[in-house]
């Protein structure tokens, strides 16, 4: 692996994606690099929600890698995207190349919890965040996803409320955890603990448009 792209793998790893887009825009790649740098590249996008720069990327990796892992992984990553903006169909397509392959993994049932929900399938999304769950009972992204949609379904809120929970136990500045333990409190009655978790996760998040109509419902009383 040349030079640069060492760099931007270290960059990417420590969370700086755009130093490691800018290090991949000097790098001189060619043969497996050049397929190296490009999967990278579409990761970075992806990270800094550059969603068309992301799709590119990573379905040039999927048309031109030899490299199975990485093709799957690949995949994983554009059913990610794809289910972030929208395009459920899309992201489960993926999501069955990865099975038809047998290369299931939490990330792969929590995606596809993902997609279920973003399509209104509670019962499938719930279903696949327990299948989600028993590769890792401990995943803060799979309790997570599970207890936002028993919540969202108002289904064995006191499980809803656990996972949630531990979710943020266990990655306590994650904006999106505590806002689904906020949503998880109000959906239960509790306005101050869900004012204590949606305030915060509108802080870390200011831009995040659900947390603030989440944040805006509690004041108002909806649910």
């Amino acid at each position: 692996m040349s030079g640069e792209l060492s760099e931007a793998l270290g960059a990417y790893r420590s969370g700086d994606w755009e130093r490691a887009l800018e290090t991949l825009t000097r790098a001189e790649t060619s043969g497996g690099n050049q397929v190296r740098a490009a999967y990278l590249i579409g990761l970075c996008h992806a990270r800094l929600r550059h969603w068309d720069e992301a799709l590119l990327y990573l379905e040039q990796v999927v048309t031109q890698d030899e490299d199975r892992t990485r093709v799957n992984q690949c995949r994983l990553a554009l059913a990610w995207v794809y289910a972030e903006t929208g395009r459920t169909r899309l992201a489960e397509y993926e999501l069955g190349r990865l099975r038809e392959a047998g290369d299931e993994s939490v990330a792969m049932w929590a995606t596809l919890g993902f997609a279920a929900f973003a399509q209104g399938k509670l019962d499938e999304a719930a279903e696949s965040y327990e299948e989600a769950l028993k590769l890792d009972p401990e995943n803060p992204n799979a309790l997570n996803g599970l207890g936002y949609v028993l919540a969202s379904a108002g289904r064995d809120l006191p499980r809803a409320l656990t996972c949630c929970r531990k979710a943020v136990d266990l990655a306590p500045e994650r904006p999106a955890y505590l806002d689904s333990l906020g949503w998880t409190y109000h959906i239960l009655g509790m306005s101050r603990e869900a004012s204590v978790h949606l305030v915060r996760a509108a802080e870390l998040d200011p831009d995040n448009e659900e947390i603030a109509g989440h944040l805006e419902a509690l004041k108002e009383g909806k649910k």
